[in-house]
């Protein structure tokens, strides 16, 4: 008992962290609401002494006196404890909304200074549900389960004072059923109930997280003419969030029917002690009694199973925190006390290893290579082999674990994040646009940027056909009104930002992959000129579009395998040369069955 009266205040003390004055409001709300639930009892009393003076008088109702007085005694108490509880609730809901105001606000910064890699690696519906769903959690609790919580502590003891007042044997064993009740909900409430509760959210936090990467997916599922089982990982989240559920339900079944079946028999005690204390028959007091029990007892049934889903609520709430928790945990990358600046944009790559959390084998294992300022590197190989980590790394959305990675002959851990992100460039394979006008979308690359100096940037990136066919033009907004542009179109966009930020080192991983043969005459155009007297680095699976690279770095299992121009690499046996001649089998079987 005092674990748990230690774990309730460890929960309201982490909730009331995120509230500050406003847990006063929380506090104040509570207490109206356990006396409003108090004051809510008092009517009873004053029915009691209607049926009392109504038998009193033996339905000659001239001489009964205080049923009117009565009557309006228990409206006015009732009206009181109403208004005790609105106002409570209002209390309630004002310091709910400030604390998941204040969640939401503390996560998202958090968020945004965690490294890329995480977010990436993550899932963004992952995220969002911790942020969206766990807040609402805690909001839900503090508005509504937790005055409902003191009004289910302060009924018991207000009736228990009533039961026994009137008739303390008829109070009794009108407390049996509640007692079995309170026997049959600690059995569900224990700590499988609470590990249950951990699987449930899991479950949902997995099918929101494959259900946003489904339907990014939707446009590769319509081009390639596949069905929904293709998203074999979408499907299995949802069948096993289904097994979880149905498992669960039975497994609740007996000790739920149990729980409901004892806190509704009051009625059925209530005849059986009739009959041991009615003898040959009632006395005009017992059969008093016995009404004002059968009137006052459902409100005991009612206050147990609000108590039984007080109890989940919470449940919910320590997993909400739980989760909070788990993301605000993640630490930021340091940043250095004095940031210093790179001389150029060269890169070197010394011994580098990193390794994703929970991972069987080095991502990437002891990388060292040199790309000299200007030059035009490709990273190529078979999947897996580490090219986008390598890239990633160099960006710095993740901190390698051995050797260094330095630009200008700077460590880029010694690099401020702004002053990296100025000196980089990165181009998404799936780009992303926010529901803004184009203008926006792409003043993103360079906030200070004038409209003139956005135009000039979509132009060299070839969006004018795109901004041309939009029907407010470049102040168009995406998202709205059904106005989309394509895959292919929106790597353009991004370009275009890439183009307005001219950052000395430009990293393209796989950008024309959804690009059709249009978009992507248009993509490579807009690359060339990007690419001049910028050091480059292309992560690309299409061959075609690397022979031209000063050199290629093939990565296969984290490490380099061989590197050279595309001459040299074709003409020794390795595992470019492979990849190249199997390309070309490709290439050549697509034309065949296109003719």
């Amino acid at each position: 008992m005092e674990e748990k009266k230690q774990k309730e205040e460890s929960l309201l003390k982490q909730l009331f962290n995120f509230a500050g004055n406003y847990k006063y409001l929380s506090i104040l709300s509570a207490v109206l609401a356990a006396v409003s639930a108090l004051v809510a009892l008092v009517p009873f009393y004053y029915i009691w002494r209607i049926m009392q003076e109504v038998i009193r008088v033996k339905l000659n109702f001239a001489r009964a006196q205080g049923i009117a007085s009565y009557g309006w005694h228990a409206v006015g108490y009732a009206l009181l404890g109403m208004f005790l509880y609105i106002t409570g609730l209002m209390c309630s809901h004002m310091a709910a909304f400030r604390v998941q105001a204040s969640m939401r606000t503390i996560m998202m910064e958090h968020i945004m200074k965690l490294p890329l890699g995480f977010i990436e690696s993550e899932g963004s519906g992952k995220i969002r549900k911790i942020v969206v769903d766990s807040s609402a959690a805690t909001e839900t609790y503090l508005a509504h389960n937790l005055p409902d919580k003191a009004v289910s502590v302060a009924t018991p003891v207000g009736l228990i004072v009533l039961l026994l007042v009137f008739d303390w044997r008829l109070g009794l064993i009108c407390l049996i059923p509640a007692v079995l009740g309170f026997l049959f909900m600690g059995s569900m409430m224990g700590k499988d109930m609470e590990n249950s509760m951990k699987e449930y959210q899991n479950s949902l936090e997995t099918m929101s997280a494959e259900a946003v990467e489904y339907v990014r997916g939707i446009p590769v599922v319509k081009t390639f003419g596949q069905t929904v089982f293709s998203f074999k990982r979408f499907k299995d989240s949802i069948d096993k969030y289904e097994r979880w559920t149905l498992d669960y339900t039975k497994s609740m079944r007996k000790p739920m029917v149990a729980f409901t079946t004892a806190v509704n028999s009051t009625f059925a005690f209530i005849i059986a002690a009739a009959y041991l204390l009615g003898g040959h028959g009632i006395s005009g007091k017992l059969g008093l009694n016995l009404f004002f029990y059968i009137i006052i007892t459902p409100i005991l049934t009612t206050t147990l199973m609000k108590l039984a889903y007080a109890g989940e609520a919470q449940l919910q709430v320590k997993d909400a925190l739980m989760r909070m928790g788990s993301l605000m945990d993640r630490k930021p990358l340091q940043e250095p006390q004095q940031g210093k600046l790179p001389e150029d944009s060269a890169l070197s790559l010394d011994g580098v290893v990193f390794a994703y959390e929970d991972a069987e084998k080095n991502a990437v294992d002891g990388v060292t290579l040199q790309i000299k300022a200007g030059e035009h590197v490709a990273f190529v190989g078979p999947s897996g082999g580490g090219k986008t980590t390598l890239a990633s790394l160099i960006a710095r959305f993740w901190d390698v674990k051995e050797g260094s990675i330095k630009l200008g002959g700077v460590d880029v851990r010694d690099i401020t994040s702004s002053e990296l992100m100025n000196q980089i460039s990165y181009v998404f394979q799936d780009s992303k646009l926010l529901k803004l006008s184009i203008l926006e979308n792409v003043r993103i690359g360079r906030p200070d940027a004038t409209d003139a100096e956005v135009m000039k940037a979509l132009e060299k990136a070839q969006c004018m056909d795109i901004i041309e066919k939009l029907p407010d033009g470049v102040h168009t907004k995406i998202g709205a009104e059904g106005v989309y542009v394509s895959g292919g179109e929106a790597q353009r966009l991004s370009i275009a930002r890439a183009f307005l930020k001219n950052a000395p080192v430009l990293i393209l991983d796989e950008a024309t992959a959804f690009a059709d043969p249009d978009n992507e005459q248009r993509v490579q155009a807009a690359f060339e000129t990007l690419s001049r007297d910028k050091t480059v680095i292309m992560i690309a699976h299409r061959l075609s579009t690397v022979t031209n690279a000063d050199r290629i770095y093939v990565l296969k299992d984290g490490t380099v395998a061989e590197s050279g121009s595309h001459k040299e690499l074709t003409a020794q046996e390795g595992v470019y040369a492979h990849m190249w001649e199997e390309y070309n089998k490709s290439v050549d079987w697509k034309v065949g069955a296109a003719s």
